[in-house]
């Protein structure tokens, strides 16, 4: 046979072409725009149902939320607007013990766990009072005038005045602007605890020359004064438990009893010892009403 009867084998190939795969990014974009749009429709809603004060307070959320949720304290004392929506979670600030712990301890151990437990607090408002004051750039220029200790009576913030800085007019109770803004920042920061608040004022060594008024009335006045620009600071009023003035009494520098340090005002964080005692001290000097 030739060859060229000889058939040869074809061989067909079939090309199938699938169509392109793109994946599933797309989806993840499209979830990415939807979550974004969502965001952007409910702060527009937010924006419109919120007054100012409350705009105030979600705009410090994010910048501070820490303080917020109970840690870190950062107080609102640079904004300069008075207002400090949580300075320190003060009841969760000390680790109580345990209640069968507590079952367990006497009446005299309780109270000096109580009493440690309010050391405790007011310390760690004095060093949040003192962040307050370094972060505050309204305080600035007056914080060599913002003196806090610690007495038996509690914390204690007092604001002096200075040879060219006074807190209040020349002999009289009406307070420089500065010194109502000091005081208002004070009002909302101690507002944030639960303890009582003592004002007193305190006046140097120079005799008052007005017929029938003295440093007594003086001290009195400019304590009062102070009492209405921490109310009007944020302080609740129900908080005020006493508001003297002591004239010049009890000087700061007894060796110069004219020096400028010693006219200031005096406001006390109580603990409850000092509280308790006040509220003795009151009750002894009421008497009861004829029936």
């Amino acid at each position: 046979m030739a060859l060229d009867d000889k058939k040869q084998p074809i061989v067909v190939k079939k090309i199938i072409k699938k169509g392109g795969h793109h994946g599933g990014a797309w989806k993840i974009a499209f979830a990415d725009f939807a979550t974004a749009m969502m965001a952007f429709f409910l702060l527009l809603w937010i924006l419109g149902v919120t007054d100012d004060e409350q705009k105030a307070a979600i705009s410090e959320y994010f910048q501070n939320p820490s303080a917020f949720m109970g840690a870190s304290p950062t107080p609102a004392f640079e904004s300069g607007t008075g207002t400090s929506p949580s300075l320190i979670d003060f009841e969760g600030a000390i680790d109580m013990a345990p209640e069968q712990e507590i079952a367990q301890m006497d009446a005299e151990t309780l109270e000096e766990l109580a009493e440690q437990q309010e050391k405790e607090r007011l310390e760690t408002l004095m060093q949040a009072l003192e962040e307050a004051m370094d972060r505050s750039q309204a305080l600035e220029p007056f914080k060599d005038q913002l003196l806090l200790d610690i007495t038996p009576e509690g914390l204690r913030i007092q604001i002096v005045d200075k040879e060219n800085r006074p807190m209040f007019d020349l002999g009289s109770a009406q307070l420089r602007s500065y010194s109502i803004a000091i005081l208002q920042e004070l009002g909302g920061l101690v507002n944030q605890v639960p303890n009582t608040i003592s004002i007193t004022g305190h006046t140097d060594a120079r005799p008052f020359l007005r017929p029938n008024y003295s440093n007594w009335e003086l001290s009195s006045d400019r304590a009062n004064a102070a009492r209405r620009a921490l109310v009007a600071g944020g302080m609740d009023e129900a908080k005020i438990g006493r508001v003297v003035g002591l004239a010049s009494t009890v000087l700061f520098n007894k060796s110069e009893p004219e020096s400028p340090i010693n006219r200031r005002i005096s406001i006390i964080v109580m603990t409850k010892e000092a509280e308790e005692a006040l509220h003795k001290e009151a009750d002894a000097t009421a008497y009861e009403m004829p029936e």
